[in-house]
């Protein structure tokens, strides 16, 4: 049907409803969309089942011509219910879907879908949190147009792999200092951090000592 949209989604919140509905938001590369799952909280409901938070769904929407669409149809295709039996994999789960909805709600990018669905994965695989939080939030910042500097410093100099460097919050960008925890590794690390899938990153060796020296840059986009 002409009004129906097929896509993919990630669960975002589920909020109750009346008696028996709830009403979804919905993270998809279409953007954000929000849609009424009636009769969902009903024991035999079919739809019931496949819209989880943490997982990622194949819906159908029927849009009318009010801004809250009508969840026809749903498929569960990935659970990450790892997610769910550790407490600190829970809250960087939540805090990932928060700050997407948010960003979702200014502007969409079909970016961010695809980002918080390997966030989500990396955390339900075990990665290391520093690693998948810090993966997700420069590739969030970059996907807002708030791309990191990699290439020359607060002065305007190239970086150099003969350089350290400390993250200068004022300036947004790296400082040359002889005592600085950021060398080439964890430069070349960013540059990889924001050119490759989070699996990919995740195979680095030695990559979890190396995420530990981005963590100012990390905070400074969070």
């Amino acid at each position: 049907m002409p009004n129906d949209l097929k896509t993919q989604a990630v669960i975002l919140r589920r909020t109750n409803y009346g008696e028996s509905d709830r009403i979804l938001n919905l993270l998809t590369p279409e953007g954000k969309i929000s849609a009424l799952a009636k009769g969902v909280r009903k024991e035999k409901s079919k739809l019931a089942g496949s819209i989880e938070l943490f997982s990622v769904a194949e819906v159908v929407i029927h849009q009318g011509k009010s801004n809250l669409g009508t969840l026809t149809s749903a498929r569960m295709m990935r659970f990450y219910n790892n997610i769910l039996s550790d407490l600190t994999r829970l809250e960087l789960a939540s805090e990932v879907l928060k700050k997407a909805e948010r960003a979702a709600e200014q502007i969409d990018n079909p970016d961010y879908f695809t980002l918080v669905d390997q966030a989500l994965k990396g955390i339900h695989s075990q990665f290391d949190l520093d690693l998948v939080r810090t993966w997700f939030v420069l590739n969030f910042a970059q996907a807002l147009g708030e791309e990191i500097n990699l290439f020359t410093d607060v002065d305007g100099s190239v970086l150099s792999t003969e350089q350290r460097y400390f993250w200068d919050n004022a300036e947004c960008a790296l400082r040359a200092d002889s005592h600085g925890v950021i060398g080439s590794s964890e430069i070349k690390l960013c540059r990889l951090i924001l050119t490759n899938p989070l699996a990919t990153v995740a195979r680095v060796s030695g990559v979890t000592d190396l995420v530990a020296a981005l963590t100012p840059i990390m905070r400074a986009f969070m």
